[in-house]
């Protein structure tokens, strides 16, 4: 009989008693991935708001069975564009491009 908690009910049971802080979390985990572009540990946190959001609710609003939203949010997962895209709408969010203020490629003297 197992005793512990793993890591991954730990964090869906604490979402679930405050949802509020999803949002904050969401933000954060965008920002991390904007500096170190570690995709998994993108995919992980998405991974964590989907169960708590439902992943039956995501598939019936995205279209994507729920086999496909696991498979895309996994820990190999390579999810389409238009994937995370539907994915993120689904738990309120979308996918906005954010102006990077120092260090930014310079294309054709576009600033």
């Amino acid at each position: 009989m197992r005793k512990h908690l793993t890591l991954e009910e730990i964090e869906d049971e604490h979402f679930t008693q405050h949802p509020e802080e999803i949002e904050n979390y969401i933000q954060m985990v965008f920002e991390e991935y904007a500096r170190d572009g570690d995709t998994r540990a993108l995919l992980a946190s998405l991974r964590t708001v989907s169960r708590v959001k439902g992943i039956t609710a995501i598939a019936n609003e995205t279209g994507i069975s729920r086999n496909g939203i696991q498979k895309a949010l996994s820990e190999n997962g390579n999810p389409s564009f238009e994937s995370m895209n539907a994915i993120l709408h689904a738990i309120g969010y979308s996918l906005m491009p954010q102006r990077i203020q120092s260090g930014s490629l310079n294309i054709s003297g576009i600033a």
